[in-house]
């Protein structure tokens, strides 16, 4: 079977090497190095518009206040999830951009599980 977190992160990589072909003054060849203000702050800059695409996806959410008394059944999946992809492709940019590949996060994501399961186990 096909490595699924592999093709997300190649796909999101052709996807950037495309992008900075057709406009380089806009996007830094990478990895880039967090130690230098400009990489910082195109990194924060590209966090801050996985956040917005976060946004747009929680305004799918009509019935989140505790205080509403009508619910608003009309809920599209599909555009939430548009939203949500649209972010982590964001994120995923961020991974790219900073010289993380898929073995790294499919790492870090496993000692995180290990320590948050560790956490709930002795209830943290």
């Amino acid at each position: 079977m096909e490595d699924r977190l592999f093709e997300i992160f190649n796909r999101r990589e052709v996807f950037m090497r495309r992008l900075r072909e057709s406009t380089p003054e806009g996007n830094p060849e990478w990895p880039l190095d967090l130690s230098e203000k400009s990489s910082q702050q195109y990194i924060r800059d590209i966090a801050l518009r996985g956040v917005e695409e976060m946004f747009e996806a929680l305004q799918h959410l009509k019935n989140w206040k505790p205080h509403r008394k009508t619910e608003i059944k009309d809920f599209n999946r599909e555009e939430f999830l548009e939203e949500i992809v649209d972010a982590f492709n964001y994120f995923l940019s961020i991974l790219i951009l900073t010289g993380f590949d898929d073995s790294d996060l499919i790492n870090a994501y496993r000692r995180k599980d290990l320590i948050i399961n560790k956490r709930l186990d002795s209830g943290y």
